[in-house]
């Protein structure tokens, strides 16, 4: 006695679904090769003030780095500002 003809499309059904979700999920799936990654390099005089962990600026106050700083970004980090000037 066989299977009906119902229950072979049934498993033949599932089966292909089964494998073209596994398929699907690895042609699709991030990899990190192909991810777009750069690292970041930052430089004493251009680097970015530090915030705290609340997303507010927080001056970076170091005598070396105060050393490198124009008049104008000063100003702005007195201000509280998020400095735009370097």
């Amino acid at each position: 006695m066989g299977l009906p003809k119902s229950a072979i499309l049934a498993i033949a059904l599932t089966g292909s679904t089964l494998v073209g979700g596994a398929v699907g999920a690895t042609m699709f799936a991030a990899s990190p090769s192909g991810a777009a990654t750069t690292t970041p390099t930052a430089s004493s005089s251009t680097a970015p003030a530090v915030g705290n962990s609340n997303g507010t600026f927080r001056s970076n106050e170091d005598p070396t780095h105060e050393a490198g700083e124009s008049a104008a970004r000063e100003a702005q980090e007195d201000a509280g500002q998020m400095p735009t000037i370097p």
